[in-house]
């Protein structure tokens, strides 16, 4: 199984290689998101402080957003019969899946890469010791990876690549915004303010503000609640939960659509 994964993988990243503009969503858009929050509203909402704070949200942000990639990969390769070709392999169902999925991890450690030397430009500096910062690392890519599994359930779910691009932004914009990524959950209305503390990007955002030592900018009220208090471990609770119900469910949907 993991021999298959892998060679699966292998040849997921040769098609981003070959056709390089795929990694544009992975590299530009989380350029654009960090500028145009640093600079535009970050002046109005704590200035370099707020650039700091800003940071470990984009972090999560992005990884989140990067699960289209799973989920047009997969939506794709049902569309043009691969999926097909490769039930009639020798292989393990559970390898076309994991295949997907790691090769979108490595697209999201990229985008990580890009995100860190792109806040270095804007101020936003680990104040953390090292362990801290690789704990921090460790819980958004442990979020990258469960969300690639979310992607591949929409996408295996999905007629064609059209309705999967459109499917995953339905989900993500709200999951991205109705949290603390960006701004403190605490000012958001009673019913919003509830699903932004509870929200796993809040908590993935959360988790490397306190590991990377980044603080909020003094107008933000700091949040409260045990899910606050405890946010590196609700962090990692989240993917493993998530993890827990979109693998099984994906090879659920993966068997039935192999299968017609």
């Amino acid at each position: 199984m993991f021999r298959d994964s892998a060679i699966v993988a292998h040849r997921n990243l040769l098609t981003i290689l070959r056709v390089p503009t795929l990694l544009v969503t992975a590299t530009i858009q989380p350029l654009m998101f960090v500028f145009l929050f640093a600079y535009i509203f970050g002046a109005t909402l704590g200035g370099s402080q707020y650039r700091e704070f800003l940071l470990a949200g984009i972090f999560a942000q992005t990884v989140a957003f990067n699960a289209a990639f799973t989920t047009v990969g997969l939506a794709g390769d049902l569309q043009k019969g691969i999926i097909d070709r490769m039930r009639t392999l020798p292989m393990s169902r559970l390898a076309v899946l994991m295949g997907r999925t790691l090769s979108d991890l490595v697209v999201n450690i990229l985008s990580v890469a890009v995100m860190v030397g792109c806040g270095y430009i804007v101020g936003w500096r680990i104040n953390g010791g090292i362990a801290d910062a690789a704990l921090a690392f460790g819980i958004i890519l442990l979020f990258a990876f469960a969300m690639s599994w979310v992607g591949a359930v929409t996408g295996l779910f999905s007629p064609n690549v059209e309705v999967a691009q459109s499917a995953g932004l339905i989900w993500l914009f709200p999951l991205s915004f109705i949290s603390s990524a960006f701004i403190s959950a605490e000012t958001l209305p009673g019913p919003l303010r509830t699903v932004a503390e509870w929200n796993p990007i809040t908590a993935v955002s959360a988790s490397g503000r306190k590991l990377f030592e980044n603080d909020s900018p003094p107008s933000f009220v700091p949040p409260s609640g045990w899910a606050a208090d405890h946010c590196v471990e609700y962090a990692i609770i989240c993917s493993v939960a998530i993890l827990g119900v979109a693998i099984p469910l994906a090879l659920l949907r993966y068997r039935k659509v192999a299968s017609h």
